[in-house]
């Protein structure tokens, strides 16, 4: 660490290579907030994910095809925590990588990767949502579990191996053959048209999509409100099937304010970042993304209850109990 001296001498990433990069120089002060920050972030974000993961894992009665999307979205987010998190902190306190040039490649392939797999969910979570609710009947027999398992591993791999195409075709970062860069940075230099193909792939199509099924859930929830109002107040049969509606809805609504706030994290970024923006803006933006990994669990606190009663079971340890998966968390209490 390179902390702040009397006469601010000048500090280098590798002090012995000639053409190491100035390293930034902070306070002691500064050093243990910012890595304060990070580390509790980044086990914040790690934990509650976690917690998603074995309560969805382990009862049976939440092995549902919409379960199982949220469950690919937890292991992003945690992978956020767990490998993001950290080495953006790193990059961002130090302002060196120390990690050489052939992490540094995998580093952006995981990186894109996680961002890509993070709006496929979204993608996954608003067709569901748009067939649980637009065309209930046609649910059970075209969303199973198997079907949106295997979704969800063919985004998973379609992703990582663009991802992985994305990097080796550009060439991220050699300083070996790159006369434009430093010993111990760690960027990317994508072409044109590269870049606009990852704006679509990576940005446009997703949200495009998302936004589009999500206006017609939102406006068929609205009918079907109305017309559950009016069964009701005339006392006509088909109660269960309006109950059954109104719960579609309502988990609509709750998963569509997870996709907005993803959204609204996202944009900013995919914005600035494909314009010319300062870098303390895209840092300050790209830490917003990374954070919202941290917020969906809280959302699943507060929308649902049997997301309490599977962390009070998993902290007091019941998880280990006897046909424990077995429990109906939607009854008990």
């Amino acid at each position: 660490m390179a902390y702040e001296t009397e006469d601010h001498e000048t500090q280098y990433c590798f002090p012995a290579i000639n053409s190491s990069c100035f390293k930034g120089i902070r306070s002691r002060y500064e050093y243990y907030v910012m890595y304060a920050f990070v580390l509790l972030l980044s086990a914040w974000t790690v934990f509650l994910n976690l917690l998603v993961i074995i309560s969805i894992s382990h009862f049976k009665k939440l092995h549902t095809s919409t379960n199982l999307i949220i469950l690919s979205l937890a292991v992003s987010d945690l992978l956020m925590g767990l490998i993001v998190i950290p080495i953006e902190g790193s990059r961002l306190i130090e302002t060196c990588w120390y990690f050489g040039d052939t992490f540094c490649k995998l580093y952006f392939i995981i990186l894109g990767f996680l961002f890509s797999a993070s709006f496929s969910n979204l993608v996954l979570i608003a067709v569901d949502r748009y067939v649980a609710v637009c065309h209930p009947l046609l649910y059970p027999q075209k969303i199973t579990t198997t079907r949106t398992l295997m979704s969800i591993c063919l985004s998973w791999i379609c992703f990582s191996t663009y991802n992985t195409t994305l990097v080796i075709i550009n060439g991220y970062l050699d300083t070996s053959v790159r006369t434009d860069m430093c010993y111990g940075e760690c960027s990317v230099m994508m072409g044109f048209a590269w870049k606009v193909t990852d704006l679509f792939m990576s940005f446009i199509f997703p949200c495009t999509l998302i936004i589009t099924l999500y206006l017609r859930i939102f406006y068929v929830a609205h009918q079907q409100v109305k017309v559950i109002n009016s069964v009701v107040k005339t006392g006509k049969h088909g109660i269960d099937g309006s109950v059954r509606r109104k719960s579609e809805s309502k988990a609509a609504l709750t998963l569509g304010i997870i996709v907005t706030v993803y959204l609204l994290c996202f944009i900013p970024y995919y914005i600035c970042s494909m314009s010319v923006t300062s870098s303390t803006t895209i840092n300050v933006l790209a830490w917003v993304v990374y954070t919202n990994s941290g917020l969906n669990p809280l959302v699943y606190a507060l929308f649902y209850p049997w997301f309490k009663k599977t962390v009070k079971h998993i902290l007091t340890l019941k998880i280990f109990q006897p046909a424990s998966s077995l429990v109906n968390i939607f009854t008990e209490y």
